[in-house]
C-alpha cells in the first residue's frame, strides 16, 4: 500500500526524486499520466496494465469513454528510474499540473498523485473543513 505525503522539488531538467520509503513498491518502471483535479497519477506498470485491461470492457461508441481515454492515455508516459532514483516529468504533464518546482507526492493506496505544492494547498483549504461530511457520504 502506498501511503504518505512527501515534499520534493523538480530540478532544472524536470527530474523528480521519488521518496525512498515507497521506491520498493513501485518497481523499476512506472506510468505517469494526467489525473483529476489537475494532479498527475503514477502507477506501477503492473497496476497500469490491469487498468488498461478494463478499457477493453468500455464501449468506444460512447462519447464520454472516448474523451476519458484520450485525456488519460494521450499524456501517459512510461518512466524508468535513473541511477539516482529520479524520473523525468514531461513538459506536457508539468504544464497540465501547473508544476514549477515544488511538488507534493501523495501515496493513495495503489498509486501516487503528484501535485504542485500550490495546488495541493488550495485543495486542502477547500476540502479540510468538509472532511467529516465527505467521510459520512462515502461510508453510508
Amino acid at each position: 500500500m502506498l501511503i504518505g505525503e512527501f515534499h520534493h522539488n523538480l530540478d532544472s531538467k524536470n527530474r523528480l526524486m521519488m521518496p525512498s520509503k515507497i521506491l520498493d513498491q513501485l518497481g523499476e518502471e512506472i506510468i505517469v499520466t494526467r489525473g483529476f483535479e489537475k494532479c498527475l497519477l503514477v502507477y506501477p506498470v503492473e497496476k497500469w496494465d490491469s487498468i488498461i485491461a478494463k478499457f477493453s470492457e468500455l464501449t468506444i461508441t460512447k462519447s464520454d469513454t472516448r474523451k476519458f481515454m484520450r485525456i488519460l492515455l494521450s499524456g501517459a508516459t512510461s518512466c524508468k528510474f535513473d541511477s539516482q532514483k529520479r524520473i523525468c516529468i514531461s513538459g506536457v504533464l508539468k504544464n497540465y499540473a501547473s508544476i514549477e518546482k515544488e511538488v507534493v507526492i501523495l501515496g493513495i493506496d495503489d498509486h501516487l498523485e503528484i501535485w504542485s505544492e500550490e495546488a495541493y494547498e488550495e485543495f486542502l483549504e477547500e476540502n479540510l473543513e468538509s472532511f467529516a461530511e465527505i467521510a459520512e457520504k462515502i461510508y453510508e
